[in-house]
């Protein structure tokens, strides 16, 4: 959904469907729906809809997903992000820009240092905390997509079943937004294991009408991180470091 600073790859999709298929995901999801604070299930096929909550179950469940306080990783290589799901605090370090963000996401505010000095100036540390938001939508979607299929302002269409770029069978859904984030005007589709209901590929569509894919990524070396199930490869790119836990050095989000 939303780019920024995106280290991006290559190309396109087929679909197809059958009513069939359509009825036998109704009828398994039919008394599996996952409640999801914010999600308008009216706007969504009740098709895509049964397959998003077998994939957020498939990945651990929102309980389990709740439970976790805590979220490290490294973007691909670029920078290192800390998440504190409850407060909002999240701590990102970024070398190549030689800068450091410590902000709220709930309360758009925080503090950066560029070059190891503080920003003082109040105009330049607000654009300097929403372009740490930015990197924070856009890293955090990369490695917890599973848990975002459900999001408010998310709308979800079935697409019917297809292949990976590696062959594989999968069930496929494509997320649209509804005027939300920094880039609505994205699409994305999701190729599920029809089996594990893990996510194997996504798609990413810089404009919705776009009719060829910005880039298609297999997805690979999922982790169980205590009950939550992500994966670390993404094509020939990964994020490093992904820690998940309920107890961390809040030392982190105090100083630089």
């Amino acid at each position: 959904m939303k780019n920024y600073l995106l280290l991006i790859t290559i190309l396109a999709l087929i679909t197809g469907c059958s009513e069939q298929k359509k009825a036998e995901i109704a009828s398994e999801t039919e008394n599996e729906t996952i409640e999801t604070s914010g999600f308008n299930p009216e706007n969504s096929d009740p098709e895509a809809v049964g397959l998003a909550d077998k994939v957020i179950a498939a990945h651990g469940g929102t309980e389990a997903w709740n439970e976790k306080r805590y979220i490290s990783w490294n973007f691909l290589g670029v920078r290192d992000l800390v998440w504190d799901k409850y407060t909002g605090l999240v701590r990102i370090d970024f070398p190549r820009a030689e800068t450091q963000y410590i902000v709220n996401i709930n309360e758009d505010s925080g503090r950066v240092k560029v070059k190891n000095e503080l920003i003082t100036d109040q105009d330049s540390l607000q654009k300097m905390i929403t372009q740490a938001e930015q990197i924070w939508v856009n890293d955090s979607y990369w490695l917890v997509f599973p848990f975002k299929l459900k999001d408010p302002g998310v709308r979800l269409k079935y697409i019917g079943g297809d292949t990976t770029l590696s062959g594989e069978k999968a069930e496929v859904i494509a997320l649209q937004f509804d005027s939300v984030g920094y880039t609505p005007q994205n699409k994305y589709m999701a190729y599920i294991n029809p089996e594990t209901y893990l996510i194997m590929q996504w798609d990413y569509y810089q404009n919705a009408s776009d009719s060829t894919a910005a880039f298609q990524q297999l997805w690979s070396d999922y982790k169980d991180f205590d009950g939550i199930k992500l994966a670390a490869g993404r094509a020939d790119r990964r994020l490093e470091n992904i820690e998940v836990s309920n107890e961390i050095d809040t030392a982190v989000f105090e100083q630089f």
